[in-house]
């Protein structure tokens, strides 16, 4: 019986742990995706430099990213209690969702060439280039509130939970990050002959469309009892 049970909390432990870097990916993707000054720039130097310049800038971005990930997940601690009630939870997760949804038709409605910045073809060091995506990304602080609404549908509150658990949920979304910028970068090499501006108001079409239905469906099912984010 012992040894049941001791089977069970193992598979009840990682599919927690599966969950926790399911969401971080997610969080991270999405909070990089959209395409403002650093994504813009990224994909000029990408062009004009390199993949490999446009790598390093988005993962500086990455890295103030997790800066701003820590400042809202440790922010919420101080409502540990609220999270904690199923109601005031319910409601924070609708609000979160409204919020992603607002975000998203913000992003589709955007015009992303108006981010453009006139960039050297001068590679410069590879450290300049990760700084420089770094302080662009950190001069925004703004993202809290896009963190802030992209934890609470996901209930991505870490706090309460171990320093390995909190640890593989930011390493997580710095990861998703990085993996939306490898992918954007690879695209935008692969397609370097063809891509253009309309290429880049493309995607960031995409990006909101996409962020616009799924928290749609995520509000829908929130507000329905279908699927709590727990």
């Amino acid at each position: 019986m012992n040894e049941i049970n001791d089977l069970f909390q193992q598979i009840v432990s990682q599919i927690t742990t599966l969950e926790i870097i399911v969401k971080g990916v997610i969080i991270g993707i999405v909070a990089s995706a959209p395409m403002g000054p650093v994504g813009v720039l990224c994909i000029q130097r990408t062009l004009n430099k390199g993949r490999v310049y446009g790598v390093v800038t988005g993962t500086g971005a990455a890295f103030s990213d997790i800066l701003y990930a820590l400042v809202t997940g440790y922010g919420l601690s101080f409502l540990y209690d609220l999270i904690h009630n199923p109601t005031a939870l319910y409601w924070m997760q609708l609000v979160g969702a409204i919020v992603m949804f607002i975000f998203g038709v913000h992003t589709f409605r955007t015009n992303p060439m108006q981010n453009t910045r006139n960039v050297s073809r001068n590679k410069s060091s590879l450290l300049h280039n990760g700084i420089t995506g770094f302080f662009i990304t950190l001069s925004n602080p703004l993202i809290i509130l896009l963190f802030l609404a992209l934890f609470t549908p996901f209930n991505f509150m870490l706090p309460d939970q171990s320093l390995f658990m909190q640890c593989l949920g930011y390493l997580s979304i710095f990861g998703g990050a990085m993996l939306w910028w490898l992918f954007i970068t690879y695209v935008v090499n692969k397609l370097r002959a063809r891509f253009d501006v309309r290429g880049i108001w493309i995607i960031n079409r995409v990006i909101g469309a996409t962020v616009m239905l799924g928290s749609l469906v995520g509000a829908i099912l929130i507000a329905t009892g279908t699927w709590s984010f727990h």
